[in-house]
């Protein structure tokens, strides 16, 4: 039986490794995530249908032995991992589908849990894995993922600080990181597990789902033509599960020989997924397929969250600078560390909404359109990374000439000043 503060402390570790990666999400980006049907139901597929799938295939072409085969079942049948989000994050994947999918995903597990289950293990064992599950557990774990998803949007919406998506952005890093480690040691305290002591055919069983899903993710997402950063957060959502439901259902179920076999499955299947999406996300970043520039420095590229630093071009793309008749609190003023380059956020109009409400007849009472405050800037030093973006990069070509215009635009603003002052 689990120590009650490691417990506690894996589950703390968890809330805020889930919670960090929420808060890095503009939540303008995740409602229009919430709307990608395509991206959603694909997701849904390769995790609920096609992986265990591949599991009960792999189980009966390989015939794996009752303990480690059910317990493998277990695993390909389980909810994603929330070390998802991290990877996503990590390697700038889409992170805003990631959370979604996440949210997604543990709801629906709840069925379609004990539904592969009864379905796989009754054709491959004729056994009642349900009836082993450690309920109270799992509901604590989707308890833990889904409160930190909502209080992390939450968080995000409230607080409409670039600066605040960045900051929890590092401390979800950290806390993966930390996860990471601590799930590690708690696993090397099981020396009785025997883990590199099994024929080769147990590690090409326990391998080969993960394997196989992540490409197979790959060939759909692409066949539904997905944005680039979508199919690498689908294909890590896929493949990447949550290994602590099959360790918790092989402690209930079996014990010595048999014990030792099922634990190792688990245990090896995290080994592979963490090694495959590792590679596969260094992979995709070198194709061109995250948010990340290719050419970009390696610790540039994981300790920079392109994904703030795109919602805040997005923004900056949207904004109609104007120089205001009085200083108003709602502007807000920031520079290169060089002091060369200056962004100037003013009280702005939402072009897609409010700039052209005259023409729908959407606006305020007053005759004006809906005006909205910008989100306070991140700190990233933006002119710098969207220079990074290669000519061939379709972010450069949205985003090509955005500073360019702001700085037009606040030259010909300098200029009419200068021109008012010497007039007077």
């Amino acid at each position: 039986m689990a120590i009650p503060w490691v417990d506690i402390l894996g589950s703390m570790l968890l809330f805020f490794l889930v919670f960090g990666m929420s808060a890095t999400v503009d939540t303008r980006s995740m409602a229009k995530q919430v709307k990608n049907k395509v991206a959603i139901l694909t997701g849904i597929t390769l995790q609920f249908l096609i992986l265990p799938a591949l599991g009960f295939i792999v189980v009966k072409t390989l015939r794996m032995g009752h303990a480690s085969g059910v317990t493998l079942l277990v695993v390909t049948s389980s909810p994603g991992g929330s070390y998802s989000n991290w990877w996503c994050s990590l390697f700038n994947a889409d992170l805003a589908l990631s959370v979604t999918m996440t949210a997604i995903s543990t709801l629906l597990s709840v069925i379609m849990l004990p539904l592969n289950l009864l379905l796989y293990t009754r054709f491959s064992y004729d056994d009642n894995v349900v009836a082993s599950l450690d309920w109270v557990s799992l509901f604590i774990a989707l308890g833990v993922v889904i409160s930190a998803i909502a209080l992390g949007l939450f968080a995000s919406a409230k607080v409409r600080s670039h600066r605040f998506n960045k900051i929890a952005n590092a401390c979800g890093n950290f806390a993966g990181l930390a996860l990471v480690l601590f799930s590690a040691t708690m696993s090397n305290t099981g020396g009785d597990s025997k883990l590199w002591e099994h024929p080769w055919t147990y590690y090409a069983s326990v391998a080969a789902p993960c394997i196989l899903g992540l490409i197979i993710a790959n060939l759909l997402t692409s066949f539904v033509q997905l944005a680039k950063p979508e199919r690498v957060t689908v294909s890590i959502e896929c493949c990447y599960q949550n290994v602590g439901i099959a360790t918790s259902v092989a402690l209930t179920m079996f014990e010595d020989n048999d014990l030792s076999e099922a634990m190792g499955v688990p245990l090896f299947y995290g080994l592979v997924e963490a090694f495959a999406v590792g590679v596969y996300c260094i992979g995709a970043w070198k194709c061109g397929w995250t948010k990340a520039p290719r050419h970009a420095n390696l610790f540039t590229v994981i300790g920079t969250s392109y994904e703030v630093v795109e919602a805040e071009m997005v923004e900056l793309e949207e904004i109609e600078v104007s120089l205001p008749n009085e200083s108003s609190a709602s502007s807000e003023e920031t520079t290169s560390t060089g002091g060369g380059t200056i962004f100037h956020y003013f009280t702005t109009c939402n072009l897609d909404n409010a700039c052209g409400a005259d023409l729908a007849g959407d606006v305020s009472g007053n005759g004006k359109p809906v005006r909205t405050e910008p989100w306070a800037p991140s700190g990233y030093e933006l002119d710098e990374l969207q220079s990074e973006w290669t000519e061939e990069d379709e972010r450069k070509g949205r985003f090509a000439g955005l500073f360019q215009r702001i700085r037009s635009r606040g030259k010909k603003t300098q200029t009419s000043t200068t021109g008012g002052d010497a007039e007077m």
